[in-house]
C-alpha cells in the first residue's frame, strides 16, 4: 500500500478537488493524507484568537465568513442533489459547532478542537465528492488511530495496533482518506502535530503499516509535483 499526502491547496477549491481524484484514482492501494483546504487553518486561528480575546462579535464574523467560502465551494464541488445535500449538512454540523465556542469559556482544549475542524471537513467533502463519481473510498478517521504521548511525541506503538484493524474493517477497499494534522493526546483529548504536521502523519502511518512507498506531494502554480520517499 502506498501514501500519498496533498497539500491545502490540492483541496484548496472545488476545481483542484475535481483535479486530485486523477492523481489517486488508479486502482493502486493508498492512503490519501490530506490536509485543510487552503487558508482555512489561518482563519481558525483568527477565530480562536478573537475568541481568547472575548471578542465574540469578531469571532461570529469571521466563522460567518468562513462559512460562505464553504458554501460557495460544494456549490461547485457537486453536481448532483444528494452529495450537495451531504455537503450542506456537513457544513451546517460543522459551523455549528464553531458558533457553539462563543458561549463557553475558551480554553487551548476548545482551541485544539476548533483547528481540527478544517481537516475533518475537507476529508468529508473530498470522500462525498468520490461518491458521488462512483469511486469507491472509505473516510479513515484520523482521530481513532493518530496519538501523542505525554512529551507530545507520537505515540508509535498505540497508532500500529490502532491503524491496522481500522484497515481490516475494509479489506475490499483500496483507498482510504484521512486527516494529516489532527490527533488525540494522551488524555485522549483533540490535540495536532502542529503546523506543518500532515508531512509527519504520511510518513508515521507509512512506517506503521509498512507502506512501500510514501509521496509528500505538493502544489506550485497549479502543478502537482512529488517528491517520493521511502
Amino acid at each position: 500500500m502506498r501514501i500519498l499526502k496533498f497539500g491545502g491547496t490540492s483541496v484548496g477549491s472545488a476545481e483542484r478537488m475535481h483535479a486530485l481524484v486523477h492523481l489517486i484514482n488508479d486502482n493502486v492501494p493508498k492512503i490519501v493524507v490530506l490536509s485543510a483546504m487552503s487558508g482555512t487553518t489561518n482563519n481558525l486561528v483568527e477565530i480562536a484568537t478573537a475568541l481568547y480575546a472575548k471578542e465574540n462579535n469578531k469571532a461570529k464574523a469571521l466563522i460567518d465568513a468562513l462559512e460562505k467560502k464553504y458554501k460557495d465551494v460544494i456549490k461547485q464541488l457537486y453536481t448532483k442533489p444528494t452529495a450537495l445535500n451531504k455537503g450542506k449538512e456537513l457544513i451546517d454540523s460543522h459551523f455549528t459547532y464553531l458558533r457553539s465556542f462563543t458561549l463557553d469559556m475558551f480554553t487551548v482544549n476548545e482551541e485544539r478542537a476548533i483547528l481540527a475542524q478544517g481537516e475533518l471537513l475537507s476529508t468529508a467533502m473530498f470522500h462525498y465528492y468520490l461518491e458521488e463519481i462512483d469511486v469507491d473510498s472509505v473516510l479513515l478517521p484520523a482521530l481513532n488511530f493518530m496519538r501523542i504521548d505525554e512529551n507530545e511525541e507520537p505515540d508509535l506503538k498505540y497508532i500500529e495496533t490502532h491503524i491496522q484493524p481500522e484497515l481490516a474493517k475494509h479489506k475490499a477497499c483500496k483507498l482510504f482518506i484521512t486527516q494529516g494534522y489532527i490527533c488525540r493526546n494522551a488524555f485522549g483529548e483533540i490535540d495536532n502535530l502542529k503546523r506543518g504536521g500532515s508531512d509527519y502523519t504520511a510518513t508515521i502511518i507509512g512506517a506503521a503499516i509498512q507502506s512501500e512507498e510514501i509521496q509528500i506531494w505538493t502544489d506550485i502554480d497549479g502543478m502537482h509535483n512529488n517528491d517520493p520517499r521511502v
